[in-house]
C-alpha cells in the first residue's frame, strides 16, 4: 500500500500487482475505511427470486450484508478483474449454490440476460473508464431494475441545489491522497449517475479515515431506478 497502485502494465495486472500481497488482509484494513457499504445493501430492493449482480466484488465480503436474503435469490452474480481478490470472494461464495463468481471487465461483462439490480461498492472510482461502467450497468438492468452505488467522491466547485460543497482545499486533498492507490474520485461521477437514472435518490456522508485522526472522508450512496 506504501508504494501505491502501478502505473504500468494492463489494468488486470495492475490490480493483481497491488492487491496479491494483501489480498488475506484486504477485509480487516478497509472495514474501517469503507463507509456505508451496510447501508446501501440494506436499502437495495432486492426481493426473493431476483437476479441480482455486483460490479467490482473484491474478496465478496458483501454476501454477508445481504444476510437472509440472499438464499431467495435466483442468482448472485460476482464480478472482479483481479484473481487474488476473485480467490477470496470463491471462497466465500463456495457455500451458496446461488452464487456466481466470475472473473471479468466491469465495463464490458453482461449476464446472459436482464437483471433486477446491480450494485457497485467502492468499484467506480477503481476504473478509468468510469462511464462505461456506468452505461453497462444501467445496459444490464430490466425496466424498474435498481442500480445502488456506494463510494468515495468530492463536490464539484458548484454542485447542483441541494447538494453538499467541499471546500476547495478538501477537493484538493482527497482527490491526491485516494490517488496514489489507484482511486479516482470525480465530482462528474454522482452528475452521470444521476443523468443516466433520473428517477434516484443520493446521500452524501462522511467516515472516520483510519490513521488520520479527526479526518473523514466524503462517501456517498446512490440508489437509482431505471424507467
Amino acid at each position: 500500500m506504501v508504494r501505491g497502485l502501478p502505473r504500468s502494465g494492463s489494468a488486470a495486472e495492475r490490480l493483481q500487482a497491488f492487491y496479491a500481497p494483501q489480498a488475506g488482509r484486504y477485509d480487516a484494513f478497509r472495514k474501517r475505511l469503507l463507509h456505508g457499504r451496510e447501508e446501501l445493501i440494506q436499502r437495495l430492493p432486492a426481493a426473493a427470486g431476483d437476479v441480482v449482480v455486483e460490479l467490482g466484488c473484491g474478496t465478496g465480503e458483501n454476501l454477508e450484508r445481504l444476510g437472509g436474503r440472499l438464499a431467495g435469490l435466483h442468482r448472485l452474480i460476482l464480478v472482479d478483474l483481479c484473481p487474488a481478490l476473485l480467490e477470496q470472494a470463491r471462497a466465500r461464495a463456495s457455500r451458496f449454490s446461488n452464487v456466481d463468481v466470475v472473473e471479468g471487465d466491469i465495463t464490458r461483462y453482461r449476464p446472459p440476460g436482464p437483471v433486477d439490480c446491480v450494485y457497485l461498492s467502492y468499484a467506480l472510482t477503481m476504473v478509468e473508464d468510469w462511464q462505461a461502467v456506468i452505461a453497462n450497468a444501467v445496459g444490464m438492468l430490466r425496466p424498474g431494475g435498481t442500480l445502488g452505488v456506494v463510494d468515495f467522491y468530492v463536490s464539484s466547485a458548484r454542485p447542483p441545489a441541494g447538494g453538499v460543497r467541499h471546500p476547495a482545499w478538501e477537493r484538493w486533498l482527497w482527490r491526491r491522497w485516494f490517488a496514489h492507490d489507484g482511486v479516482r474520485l470525480d465530482p462528474a461521477h454522482l452528475a452521470q449517475l444521476a443523468a443516466a437514472m433520473p428517477e434516484c435518490r443520493i446521500w452524501e456522508r462522511r467516515g472516520k479515515v483510519p490513521y488520520l485522526p479527526g479526518m473523514a472522508a466524503p462517501y456517498y450512496l446512490f440508489i437509482g431506478r431505471k424507467s
